[in-house]
């Protein structure tokens, strides 16, 4: 009898591009990606995270170049990707929030949020598919959402209009990308320990009303992602577009 054989989860010999990579969801998700293989550009507006995350991924024996680009820049998104070859794996992780009550919501707090969160990972995204159609790559381009992306939060009217819209975005691209073979996902994770969720953690109430949302009764850490991504990334989920992979300890369960 021949047993099927499960597909791949290896990266070998494909190109990856995450953005926002000096720390954090960024840091840890092109770690992961380089160890499964992949060669990985790490992106960032400062040079400094992403050498120093590029040289400790190489002597984890990985892979990977550092590249400064303001993704929030059009136009230099747009010479980034038309200077390289095409990447084989996208993800989209740099992203922002300001928590506050609506009320407060200033118009430029609004550009902030949804300019980087919507607006940028809708014209990476356009750029790096637009090179994968043009050499026939059947990519995977990964969106960083949120559990924010599924249901509502206090506070969260701004990164929710995102992260929302950011799902709907998902949906749809994949569905364009689809007759390429280019695949569309998400991963949405609920609160992970990182520098930017670091300071409303601090806040002893608030961590406390966050874990008790959170059934597993634990925050996330950036390793609880890992896989999901290397997963995304490979042939392991050639036949999954179009939907969220939520890693949120139950939250949105109830």
């Amino acid at each position: 009898m021949m047993l099927p054989r499960t597909p791949a989860f290896g990266l070998e010999g494909r190109r990856a591009i995450v953005t926002g990579a000096g720390r954090g969801i960024g840091l840890a998700l092109a770690a992961a990606l380089a160890e499964a293989g992949a060669e990985v550009t790490l992106v960032a507006r400062t040079l400094d995270d992403i050498c120093a995350a590029a040289v400790a991924i190489g002597k984890a024996g990985g892979t990977a170049t550092a590249a400064v680009l303001d993704v929030s820049d059009i136009a230099a998104v747009d010479c980034f990707f038309r200077e390289r070859p095409a990447f084989d794996i996208l993800v989209n992780n740099a992203g922002t929030n300001r928590p506050m009550h609506v009320d407060a919501v200033s118009e430029a707090d609004y550009d902030a949020v949804l300019d980087l969160n919507l607006k940028a990972t809708y014209f990476v995204s356009q750029c790096c598919a637009r090179q994968m159609v043009a050499d026939k790559i059947k990519g995977s381009i990964i969106h960083i959402s949120s559990q924010m992306g599924h249901v509502g939060g206090p506070n969260r009217t701004l990164y929710c209009a995102s992260k929302w819209a950011l799902e709907g975005f998902s949906k749809a691209l994949a569905l364009d990308l689809a007759p390429h073979h280019i695949r569309s996902n998400t991963i949405a994770p609920t609160f992970i320990e990182t520098p930017m969720t670091r300071p409303f953690l601090e806040d002893a109430d608030f961590k406390a009303s966050v874990l008790a949302k959170i059934k597993l009764g634990r925050l996330g850490r950036v390793e609880d992602l890992m896989g999901a991504a290397v997963f995304l990334a490979s042939d392991a989920s050639a036949l999954m577009t179009g939907t969220s992979v939520v890693i949120d300890g139950g939250w949105t369960a109830e």
